[in-house]
């Protein structure tokens, strides 16, 4: 959620190679969901943003970037229901906003004829990508996230409290966000959304997708920053356990926006894991 907004940039012409990104909105189960392509390969790549993110203020250096180092891949950056630029619908949190998430996005790659396609999820996308990964095995070839767990435990749910009010937060934290939603809807939708995270904890022993994460079986790769602050330390040898046979990648002084803080680093070391096939 630390990224800018960009200014949209000109339409894709259908006989050139598209060289630079192209914004639009898809018609998805009655709501216009809005994604950003960059790259023209046949492999597909949906990037997942976290919290209230979106294509831009999540992924502007994996756009910009990864085409490069993906050539043989289209680079699908989306804003899921309610965030971002994909308004209408207002955002609707809930036990099962994740699970909607991973249906909502799959539908999409469906509607853009890409029905399987790799993820690379950061955050609140990194936990829809596990749904997405261990529901709908036929639909994912590979899978990269960081900055995610499959369950929330009590210090996160401390932590997440002391952050609700973002009028605790410094100017630079809240700008981005703020001119997304504005300043007076940027509040309300962080404090629905900490809410909505507690209530994992406090109805569901904190299980995001604890299940799903039983479930997946394709090529995965994890990356940390070892001293990211939002998520328990825990969750990382959790993952591991449960996928036995995940690349692993730490940043020893990462935080929990490894992906924009180390972008060249983090790009490279994404797109060499998927260029590979099988």
């Amino acid at each position: 959620m630390l990224g800018n907004l960009c200014r949209l940039m000109g339409a894709r012409s259908p006989i050139t190679r598209r060289l630079v990104h192209t914004e639009r909105k898809v018609r998805v189960n009655g709501s216009d969901l809005n994604i950003v392509e960059s790259g023209s390969g046949e492999r597909s790549l949906l990037l997942m943003p976290g919290a209230l993110g979106s294509s831009w203020t999540d992924f502007r250096p994996q756009i910009e970037q990864l085409p490069k180092l993906l050539p043989g891949h289209t680079i699908i950056a989306w804003d899921p229901p309610g965030y971002g630029k994909s308004v209408p619908p207002q955002r609707k949190f809930g036990l099962e906003f994740f699970r909607e998430d991973a249906q909502a996005a799959v539908d999409l790659m469906r509607a853009l004829d890409r029905p399987r396609f790799s993820i690379l999820g950061w955050s609140d996308g990194g936990i829809t990508a596990l749904i997405v990964a261990g529901r709908h095995a036929e639909a994912v070839d590979r899978l990269a996230i960081w900055g995610a767990g499959a369950y929330l435990n009590v210090d996160e749910v401390k932590a997440l409290k002391n952050i609700r009010d973002v009028a605790k937060w410094s100017p630079r934290m809240r700008e981005p966000m703020e001119k997304v939603y504005g300043v007076e809807r940027f509040p309300q939708l962080w404090a629905e959304w900490v809410d909505a995270a507690c209530a994992f904890y406090d109805q569901r022993d904190g299980d995001f997708c604890r299940a799903e994460v039983e479930k997946i079986k394709i090529p995965t790769f994890i990356l940390h920053g070892k001293k990211d602050p939002m998520i328990a330390a825990e969750h990382i040898p959790w993952l591991r356990e449960r996928l036995p046979h995940a690349e692993y990648y730490e940043f020893p002084e990462g935080k929990h926006n490894i992906h924009l803080r180390y972008a060249e680093e983090f790009n490279k070391l994404v797109a060499d894991f998927f260029n590979k096939k099988g």
